[in-house]
């Protein structure tokens, strides 16, 4: 089954006058990320990962501006420029909506495709492992389906939440990051913002993306992404 990728507008390449750090290598993964995320979270869509064309070269995000029903983050967390070291996430925690998933790591494979989680577990989330880990100055990516072929998935409810609900992820080096939602957003997939989702950010943010609106059945696709916006609020050892 296909999957209906968002159109993808590739700014100019910036021109390169020193060796790029981690974390500027990290800010021009992004796009890849924008164009494969979109494709991954597709209801029943799991057989086939959904595909990324190779590019020529990588391209430049640039910050996103808010949104004017984004605010930015201004909780003391933010302000105190707390942030962590980078360490893979191990196991996310709502329990407002139930959730309680161990994550799996998502990366690109050779084929230029984004791999995609296992296609017999519900309860699985997948971190894009060439974002920032959840914790670590900028966006971290935590994608999960809305159900499967076997019935409803991890990120069923994720719509519910609001602004001010928690999200706990526990990391390998045994610190919980604790975010705190901004807000609960539905965008079309005709129409999805990457720039606002993806771009670096000069907090800890994290992303948390599903499908949501309604299921298109001549194109077997959910029409719209749900996207939380959240920043990293504390962080303590578990």
């Amino acid at each position: 089954m296909a999957a209906r990728q968002s159109p993808q507008t590739k700014p100019p390449k910036p021109p390169r006058t020193a060796p790029l750090s981690r974390t500027r290598r990290r800010a021009l993964l992004l796009p890849v990320a924008a164009v494969v995320l979109g494709a991954l979270l597709i209801h029943n869509d799991l057989d086939t990962p959904a595909g990324l064309e190779p590019q020529a070269g990588p391209a430049a995000v640039a910050p996103a501006t808010p949104h004017a029903t984004h605010p930015s983050p201004s909780q003391s967390a933010a302000r105190a420029g707390l942030a962590l070291p980078r360490s893979v996430p191990k196991r996310i925690s709502i329990p407002e909506i139930d959730v309680d998933a161990p994550f799996t790591a998502l990366s690109i494979g050779a084929s230029g495709r984004l791999n995609a989680p296992p296609k017999d577990d519900n309860n699985l989330v997948g971190w894009f492992e060439g974002a920032a880990s959840p914790g670590e100055r900028g966006s971290s990516i935590v994608v999960g389906h809305v159900d499967t072929m076997t019935g409803p998935a991890v990120f069923l409810e994720l719509r519910l939440l609001k602004p001010g609900s928690r999200v706990d992820i526990t990391r390998a080096d045994g610190i919980v990051a604790r975010f705190k939602v901004d807000t609960v957003d539905t965008f079309s997939k005709a129409d999805f913002p990457d720039d606002r989702v993806y771009a670096d950010t000069p907090s800890p943010q994290l992303r948390l993306i599903t499908c949501g609106g309604n299921f298109d059945q001549e194109t077997q696709n959910y029409e719209d992404n749900v996207v939380v916006f959240a920043h990293l609020d504390s962080a303590k050892r578990a």
